[in-house]
């Protein structure tokens, strides 16, 4: 039983689905907040599962992919991510961004994390790992992607992270997981 700290402090009064497309689906809430007053709240359920691959080669060197996230109105460099549908073995999620981001198949993969990314209005789960034993392959992005792939000193990714200059979630997450893993004595034999 969940202590009363854990307990859900929320009520739902109903819930009404406002919008949806292949890969969203937005939904509002009518509730009572925690101190009993009504009021709204929206989610949004992703219909697929986020993955995120830190590829790292023999000589410590990356990938980061570069391309313009129409979101924020801004190009981003981020490690090699996708989605995978929900059900789907998430490693073959990652093993098929990793080939078609980056024309890369890992023979060595390490789950690195499991987050929830923005959980105040999502409940979207990323798995993130790092793979190494690389060798090279035909990339085959998506006709939505437009992608710049960069290959980089692990050291320079993890420079970019502390500038700012690398800001999505999965990414820094993963970036900054693997140097405490190498400064822990932690990292994988062969990494």
């Amino acid at each position: 039983m969940a202590e009363d700290s854990e307990r859900n402090p929320w009520t739902t009064l109903s819930s009404a689905l406002k919008y949806e497309n292949p890969w969203i689906r937005v939904t509002e809430h009518q509730v009572l907040n925690p101190k009993g007053r009504p009021g709204i709240y929206g989610t949004v359920h992703f219909r697929n599962l986020a993955v995120g691959v830190l590829p790292i080669d023999a000589e410590g060197y990356t990938w980061l992919v570069g391309q313009y996230r129409y979101p924020l109105n801004q190009y981003s460099w981020e490690i090699p991510e996708g989605g995978g549908k929900l059900g789907e073995d998430p490693l073959l999620a990652a093993k098929r961004e990793l080939q078609e981001e980056v024309g890369l198949i890992a023979g060595s993969w390490q789950e690195l994390m499991r987050m929830h990314l923005s959980n105040s209005v999502t409940d979207e789960l990323s798995i993130c790992y790092v793979a190494w034993s690389l060798s090279k392959t035909e990339a085959a992005p998506e006709e939505t992607e437009e992608l710049k792939v960069r290959r980089l000193p692990f050291s320079e990714a993890f420079a970019m992270v502390e500038r700012g200059e690398i800001t999505d979630s999965i990414s820094v997450a993963a970036i900054l997981k693997v140097q405490l893993m190498i400064l822990s004595g932690k990292a994988p034999a062969g990494l």
